[in-house]
């Protein structure tokens, strides 16, 4: 019999896999560490207040929205 194919083939695709999740950290570590959008989709540092805030400045909420959406967040 002759392993060595195998073995080769076995340790190719946990190589490959390691690989992967390698990336997956390396990825995970700079979004967490950017400023911006993280993993959960979620902005940080503001609340949900002060985008809404933005929106009706941008004009994509009338004020009645606007005023609707501080009521039911405090």
């Amino acid at each position: 019999m002759h392993w060595g194919g195998f073995v080769w083939m076995f340790g190719g695709f946990f190589g490959l896999i390691i690989l992967i999740v390698i990336i997956l950290v390396i990825l995970w570590v700079v979004r967490q560490n950017s400023g911006g959008v993280g993993l959960g989709g979620r902005e940080s540092g503001r609340s949900a207040v002060d985008i809404a805030r933005e929106r009706y400045a941008r004009g994509e909420i009338s004020k009645a929205e606007f005023e609707e959406i501080k009521r039911n967040l405090t």
